[in-house]
């Protein structure tokens, strides 16, 4: 899978809205397990277009993607949750240079920086499509700060999200900036150990804490709010943990997508449920192609 070429993407980005409607329908009608032909008739798409589009874009076979929707699935996914992130400390893959599939580097701002709410921080932004829509990127000069998705029209709500989490800083729209961070974001072929990314966290120590956490949740796995709670010292703030979550400014990068409920429910995702559901199915076309080597 390569989404990294600008017509690649903006491909991808179309492919999305179809692929959206279909999840959409598929997350109230999956008990059915419904023939392709019966999916294609209810988005309004043929048949043979529907597989095209769906299998081009997530690596998978609609058919496929709709086992990677069901309970069962999310459940294999937390099998030995607990032991993934152990396993992660216990290999030293910890603190500042810590690599998960994106191979990621990251450092957190300042106390003070969060505390002024961002005052004296320089912000540059950009839209670009994304294999999710489109991808609000927000970038300092220490690396990127935020990432969030909106569909059609709802731009301008996602970027005042953003903002209002750090109302004190300066914001300059500049997408020549961001653009070169969507191939490297979302191009697995680009996940590369001597071409990190690097990404700033602007938050609370707690929540700095947990999404360091996540970062070691790997690609095509999950993990629990309690877990997480576990793993930062605070066994008992499973509810702090999931609100510490919902503020990640870096969704998809640090990901968020991959924290369930105990039973394997999918709970509440910022950017909707759609969406995470996407990801997560995109994730398993990657593990497995990457299986498939």
């Amino acid at each position: 899978m390569n989404a990294g070429t600008p017509r690649e993407l903006l491909i991808a980005a179309d492919d999305y809205r179809l692929v959206r409607d279909t999840i959409r329908w598929l997350n109230e009608n999956w008990q059915g397990q419904p023939e392709l032909e019966t999916i294609a008739a209810a988005v309004g798409a043929p048949a043979a277009h529907l597989h095209k589009v769906f299998t081009r874009w997530a690596g998978l076979s609609p058919k496929a993607f709709l086992q990677a929707l069901t309970l069962d699935h999310a459940r294999r996914l937390l099998d030995q949750s607990a032991s993934i992130l152990d396993t992660a400390l216990e290999v030293g893959l910890s603190g500042p240079g810590r690599l998960h599939d994106l191979f990621v580097t990251h450092e957190a701002m300042s106390p003070g920086a969060y505390k002024a709410r961002g005052a004296g921080v320089t912000i540059s932004y950009g839209f670009h499509p994304s294999p999710f829509g489109s991808v609000l990127l927000m970038a300092t000069e220490r690396g990127l700060a935020g990432l969030a998705f909106a569909d059609a029209g709802e731009e301008a709500a996602a970027l005042a999200d953003m903002r209002q989490r750090w109302p004190a800083a300066a914001y300059v729209e500049d997408p020549v900036l961001t653009a070169p961070y969507v191939a490297r974001i979302f191009d697995p072929h680009a996940w590369a150990k001597d071409r990190p990314l690097r990404v700033v966290f602007i938050g609370t120590d707690f929540e700095v804490r947990v999404w360091e956490t996540l970062l070691r949740i790997p690609l095509g796995k999950a993990t629990t709010y309690s877990d997480i709670a576990r793993h930062i010292g605070k066994p008992a703030a499973a509810r702090a943990v999931g609100s510490a979550v919902g503020r990640n400014p870096l969704s998809f990068v640090v990901p968020c997508h991959r924290v369930l409920g105990r039973t394997g429910d999918l709970c509440g995702y910022h950017w909707g449920l759609t969406r995470k559901r996407a990801i997560l199915g995109w994730e398993t076309g990657v593990t497995d192609g990457d299986k498939a080597k």
